[in-house]
């Protein structure tokens, strides 16, 4: 095994290769932030929705006016990510339309009016600041939020899989070993009770890695700051480190994730993973 996971083919040679070259040829993704968002502290009543389209963000907001009346409101943001990556921003428009019930009118519905503008920064997958400033007409507010994703229900992941991983490897002491790996395996996901996590990889063979620790769950997103992580061949231990698992989903067909370790011989493994159902 190398680094603790398997270097040479497993299932089928071919496909490996083929997924290792498509992964090489195709655009890196951009961090999916689609989620409904709330402010850190929890501000109960108050909201954001993101709806994610690589590039582009549609915001749904839900807030209130100011006082005394403190009306609700309904705002929409179409964000764009910046040129270097780090924000989304775009304007921030207010709609009107037909009221609740009565059939709808077109007429009711005028052009969407910008009221201000809207900046999302985030500090990672799971949280950052949201700025918005909004044109009441008769005075201009400016909002600055922090925001986490907002937990809604709890997500099962445990199952039985078919996956493949990338881990890209780098610091090995011996620099012919940083290079990537395309590699397949079942996995057997097991959540328990206590808000723990295993994971466990099986190569072909006798080859096997389990992850476990403590899970976090933050909206859509699973993490485990810190998972154990081991590897055998047989009897044998290969790979006996910690791991961080983060950015880890439900999807409509299986899982997905990543997840970062200190490897051994100095290597550090940067890796992707994605399972479906069988």
């Amino acid at each position: 095994m190398k680094h603790g996971i398997l270097a040479t083919s497993l299932r089928n040679f071919l496909p490996i290769l083929l997924a290792g070259t498509l992964l090489c040829a195709m655009p890196a993704r951009a961090e999916d932030y689609t989620d409904i968002w709330w402010s850190n502290p929890k501000e109960d009543g108050w909201g954001v929705n993101f709806i994610q389209s690589q590039d582009f963000i549609f915001a749904t907001f839900f807030v209130y006016g100011p006082a005394p009346a403190k009306t609700p409101i309904w705002y929409a943001g179409n964000l764009s990510r910046s040129a270097d990556g780090t924000n989304f921003s775009g304007g921030l428009y207010l709609t009107t339309g037909t009221g609740i019930g009565a059939p709808w009118n077109p007429a009711d519905h005028p052009p969407a009016l910008q009221v201000g503008t809207a900046t999302f920064t985030h500090d990672d997958t799971t949280s950052g600041t949201l700025v918005y400033t909004v044109n009441t007409g008769t005075q201009i507010i400016t909002v600055t939020k922090s925001i986490v994703r907002q937990t809604l229900s709890h997500i099962a992941l445990g199952g039985g899989y078919y996956g493949s991983a990338y881990i890209a490897y780098s610091g090995c002491k011996n620099q012919a070993n940083n290079i990537p790996l395309v590699t397949n395996f079942d996995a057997q996901v097991t959540q328990f009770l206590n808000n723990t996590l295993q994971i466990d990889w099986i190569y072909a063979g006798n080859d096997t890695c389990t992850f476990a620790g403590t899970y976090v769950q933050e909206g859509l997103l699973f993490r485990v700051p810190t998972a154990s992580y081991v590897c055998k061949s047989g009897a044998n231990t290969t790979l006996n480190t910690t791991a961080t698992i983060y950015e880890m989903r439900a999807t409509s067909i299986g899982i997905e994730g990543r997840w970062f370790a200190q490897s051994a011989h100095g290597c550090v493994e940067d890796s992707k993973f994605s399972a479906i159902f069988p």
